[in-house]
């Protein structure tokens, strides 16, 4: 199984984009509700998702979308079942450390 992850860098901060291979270039709505997981946000390596836990395992800030790393994500109590959303049935969960 693999995920699309990309780091993007800005002002010394790093944020983890990853979603399932899958999902990328797709818009999912809900109601007011719209993510679009578009190239230039998640677009980056295609990895084993057991790479992509490894990282986002010390990640302070991420954005993670789909069944297969959401799921992952929450096996690895990287964050809670609590902690996700659904839109139209497609998990996605941030985390974000203050």
């Amino acid at each position: 199984m693999k995920v699309y992850l990309k780091i993007h860098r800005r002002n010394g901060i790093e944020t983890i984009a990853c979603c399932d291979e899958l999902l990328l270039n797709q818009i999912v709505c809900e109601g007011n509700l719209k993510i679009e997981i578009s190239e230039r946000f998640f677009g980056g390596d295609l990895i084993k998702i057991e790479e992509a836990i490894e990282i986002l395992k010390t990640a302070t800030y991420f954005n993670v979308v789909g069944d297969n790393i959401v799921k992952m994500v929450i096996e690895h109590k990287i964050l809670p079942k609590e902690g996700t959303r659904c839109i139209n049935g497609i998990p996605m969960a941030l985390k974000m450390m203050f």
